[in-house]
């Protein structure tokens, strides 16, 4: 059965009325259908392992491991995507971890407010998700993979709080398992060491290794569902560690010809606490683009899977990450800095008839602000809590709306005391204003230095830029109750800054 498409009203040349058969058929076809939503979310995913977001740097910053052949991870699919719809280049996780990221993601507020500040905390019940507004509008919902936002339960099949996803049967709390199974019982970790679930990937095969898995129960919902208006999200634990995949996405790169990445030497007397060089840091790169060339032969899946049940043009297409990975830049691993490949992250939407082909969004935006720009472009009320702010007009345009505020909000996990807290930042699309409880104030210019090296709050150049972040600083920090900004040393520091 063929899906009804957005209707664009024609006018006649004389009056500008519609016609008496385009009318009929208007009326025939009934009003227009609701959008499907498909969301694939990853996990510790370096948006410089993708083409599309390569396309968008200078050579230095989008070969970060090198051009070598073996080196390099094409991504046609996701790059489809972007192509046919939109790239955020300034797309920021609000706390570059795990759970706390993703709770800004599903609910549009920050994640001290949900109150999910590190990974074992448990998502609020009073926090109401994209999910359950779309629910309530008459959306069938589904989730499928890494959940992590229900406490430190492991692996944790189909939490009972479901909070919109009603079909959940495929929702894990935790880990970066490598393998699944359907049981007579529901779907267990197939790879076993001692009876109990493991990491293993050996006999992994395009059916249980997880991202094909995974993708395969989305497909299946997808069909099942097709006759209503739907909403899946895709939560795929790849390419987070341990660094293995399945063949032979094991085989297709080299880690021979992979070279360190250009902060890779950085000295530890130059960096700030929150950016020290880790006592011990790999660069190795082929199972990480083994893992991305799997999760974007997939995407390639999922997109013919909705082509192929007549779906593709009804169908908001969305591909991100909860946060990026360091990979070796600043002689550091995986997540928790405001540095790029910690903090920033990929997120390309395609939906045709609402947002122009190829549009790049270069504006700072974060995961706080999806709720409420998902639903809008969908022209579905909210549940007026959200805290980020509708990005629906820059997506669809590209430009900047009357009264934007081109700057947006991270923190860490640290503690909330009053004593010692972690950084958190005020970040636009070249600087970011980094504080901390341990160090003096940082100002990183990324168009001047783009490895992010230099503090340059004491250079005079920068003084009117450092004064008026250290403002919206202390004014998110009022508006949204974050503790942080309340910390005696940082609250100095806003107030130094901000004369």
């Amino acid at each position: 059965m063929k899906r009804r498409r957005f209707i664009k009203s024609s006018t006649a040349a004389s009056g500008g009325a519609l016609s008496s058969a385009a009318a009929a058929k208007v009326l025939a076809q009934g009003p227009p259908r609701k959008p499907n939503l498909v969301i694939i979310h990853c996990d510790e995913l370096n948006f410089r392992t993708i083409g599309c977001y390569r396309e968008t740097l200078q050579p230095e910053q989008a070969y970060m491991w090198g051009r070598a052949k073996g080196a390099v991870c094409d991504t046609p699919h996701i790059d489809r995507i972007a192509k046919e719809g939109a790239i955020c280049t300034k797309f920021y996780a609000a706390t570059p971890v795990c759970s706390p990221s993703r709770s800004s993601f599903i609910s549009g507020q920050y994640p001290h407010n949900t109150p999910v500040t590190n990974n074992s905390v448990r998502l609020g019940d009073e926090v109401v998700t994209f999910a359950e507004t779309l629910r309530k509008a008459g959306y069938s919902t589904g989730y499928g993979g890494k959940w992590h936002l229900d406490g430190e339960g492991k692996p944790q099949w189909a939490p009972r709080r479901k909070f919109g996803f009603e079909d959940n049967r495929y929702m894990f709390n935790r880990g970066h398992w490598k393998q699944f199974e359907d049981t007579s019982k529901g779907p267990r970790v197939k790879a076993r060491q001692n009876g109990k679930p493991s990491y293993s990937v050996a006999g992994a095969d395009e059916k249980s290794f997880a991202t094909d898995f995974l993708t395969s129960k989305a497909m299946d919902f997808i069909t099942a569902n097709r006759e209503n208006p739907f909403c899946y999200m895709l939560s795929i634990p790849d390419p987070h560690g341990p660094d293995t995949v399945r063949a032979p996405y094991d085989s297709m790169f080299d880690d021979a010809v992979v070279t360190k990445p250009r902060t890779y030497d950085k000295k530890a007397e130059s960096a700030p606490s929150w950016a020290k060089p880790a006592p011990k840091c790999h660069y190795r790169m082929a199972q990480y683009h083994g893992m991305m060339k799997c999760i974007d032969d997939n995407v390639g899946r999922l997109l013919r899977h909705l082509e192929k049940l007549g779906l593709i043009e009804d169908t908001i297409f969305v591909f991100t990450a909860d946060h990026g990975d360091m990979r070796g830049e600043h002689h550091r691993q995986n997540k928790g800095v405001p540095l790029e490949a910690s903090a920033k992250v990929p997120l390309v939407m395609r939906y045709p008839g609402a947002l122009p082909k190829g549009t790049q969004v270069d504006q700072a935006i974060n995961t706080v602000d999806f709720l409420p720009t998902i639903l809008s472009l969908m022209n579905i009320k909210s549940a007026g809590r959200e805290e980020g702010r509708d990005c629906s007009r820059i997506l669809q345009t590209g430009k900047t709306p009357p009264g934007w505020h081109d700057v947006t909000f991270l923190r860490s996990t640290g503690r909330d005391d009053s004593d010692r807290v972690g950084w958190i930042a005020a970040v636009t699309p070249r600087y970011k204003l980094i504080l901390s409880s341990s160090d003096e104030p940082w100002l990183l210019d990324l168009k001047e230095d783009p490895d992010e090296l230099t503090n340059c709050i004491r250079d005079p150049r920068h003084k009117d830029m450092g004064t008026s972040l250290a403002r919206e600083l202390a004014t998110y920090g009022k508006k949204f109750k974050d503790p942080y900004c309340a910390n005696p040393t940082i609250k100095a520091q806003l107030s130094e800054l901000s004369v």
